[in-house]
């Protein structure tokens, strides 16, 4: 039986997390590549960038445990995992120290103990929190596709959707819980908090983005021999007997790992249907505002901050990071607004001035000394495509639209919202589909 000849040249258009885990896979299987990228530097919508005498990243994002492919992919390029991500068990505690904090050890044990263990929540949520999670998993984690998380809830104690529900489905699919997709939160639920032990930890990072994966995946592949081309918008792509052309260069295949949005403009002609969907994808935004206290040092990394912590006041944030406990800037804090839509229209000057109240007032009970009077802000970053929305029944693009071409990021089909770990399985499986077509 005869077999078609491996892929030879490879192009990757895409320098984010999707398209540098692609590039990789290809090159370890033995391939030629050219890595494409608009922008100057590597990272995508994941990357650091200069703020004065700091180097910030494009938003705080959190790693966990169960991302198996995002670590794997960082050790394979040479990253020191244990040195560059702070790593806890899984922690939603408030500046008055109320909140979940789950043990180590197996992950359904865990969970159990660290519910029962709540105990400024009340019993009876508790219990329906645990009774709830129960029929999760003999339903094999599965959901209607139209349902939304809150009707996954129905029945659950508004308290207990409101302390963890809600919060992970925000910080896991940036869209809040009414508008989720009841779905792809289950498959999150499965992964980490009922998966693998560790799956649920906290992986905060103590590194700019920048030096987690795409400086030291780019240092990797030139020193394997890929072609680095930054600056470089691809402006066509042209398909050819047994291969692409790439803006006139000839290649066996093509990795589209940009945006949707550059994806549905290069396939605009070649795949008209696969352009209409990765255009209409919705989005929901992401704010997050850096703000330097002097002197101050939270108990732990990363703090919640509830939606009820500020009665009579709007809340925006619902996560906050103490980098100078990571180890990346002292007295500064970085406080996110995840699906934060109603908050870009409110425009920058207000949104900082409900974060700045809402803080005050949620340390107001702590033994935390928050002055506003001291506080700063350092830098104000709106990503207004974060992620897509993660909706019931969204229609996202497939991954193979054409014969000799893949697509990976985050926004092509599969049981997994936007983060991450989704990029970078979706850079490694459009290489292994392209390598058995």
């Amino acid at each position: 039986m005869s077999h078609p000849p491996p892929l030879r040249r490879l192009a990757v258009v895409g320098a984010g997390w999707a398209g540098l885990s692609a590039a990789v896979q290809a090159t370890r299987a033995g391939h030629q590549v050219v890595l494409f990228d608009m922008a100057g530097q590597a990272g995508g919508r994941a990357r650091s960038a200069a703020q004065g005498p700091l180097m910030l990243d494009n938003g705080q994002h959190i790693l966990i445990g169960a991302y198996r492919d995002t670590l794997a992919l960082m050790r394979q390029v040479g990253v020191d995992v244990d040195q560059s991500l702070w790593r806890q068990p899984l922690s939603l505690v408030s500046p008055r120290g109320t909140g979940l904090r789950l043990p180590g050890g197996p992950a359904i044990p865990a969970f159990v103990r660290g519910v029962l263990g709540w105990t400024d929540l009340p019993w009876r949520a508790r219990l329906a929190l645990l009774t709830q999670a129960v029929r999760w998993r003999l339903g094999g984690f599965r959901a209607p596709a139209d349902w939304s998380v809150a009707r996954l809830c129905e029945g659950l104690p508004q308290v207990a959707f409101d302390a963890l529900i809600d919060p992970l489905c925000v910080a896991a699919l940036n869209t809040p819980g009414r508008e989720a997709s009841a779905q792809v939160l289950l498959t999150v639920l499965k992964e980490a908090l009922f998966g693998p032990p560790g799956g649920a930890d906290l992986l905060l990072p103590r590194r700019p983005l920048q030096e987690l994966l795409p400086m030291p995946a780019l240092t990797w592949l030139r020193a394997q021999g890929a072609v680095w081309q930054p600056g470089h918008r691809v402006q066509q792509l042209t398909p050819l007997s047994g291969g692409w052309q790439v803006d006139g260069e000839a290649v066996d295949a093509v990795v589209l790992a940009c945006s949707a949005t550059e994806a549905a403009r290069l396939l605009a002609q070649q795949a008209p249907a696969w352009a209409t969907v990765a255009a209409a994808l919705p989005y929901q935004p992401i704010i997050t505002v850096w703000l330097r206290h002097p002197g101050v040092r939270w108990p732990q990394a990363m703090m919640a901050f509830p939606a009820d912590a500020s009665p009579g006041l709007a809340a925006p944030a619902q996560f906050g990071f103490d980098l100078g406990r990571l180890g990346l800037a002292p007295d500064t804090f970085a406080l996110v607004i995840s699906g934060a839509a109603d908050w870009v229209e409110h425009g920058t000057e207000q949104t900082v001035h409900a974060l700045r109240q809402q803080l005050q007032q949620a340390f107001s009970g702590s033994p935390l000394a928050w002055q506003d009077a001291q506080v700063s802000v350092v830098a104000v970053r709106t990503e207004k495509r974060a992620t897509f929305a993660c909706t019931p029944g969204l229609r996202r693009p497939s991954a193979t639209p054409l014969p000799g071409l893949a697509v990976a990021g985050d926004y092509v089909a599969g049981p997994f919202p936007a983060t991450l770990e989704g990029a970078v399985r979706s850079g490694r499986l459009a290489v292994e589909a392209l390598l058995q077509a």
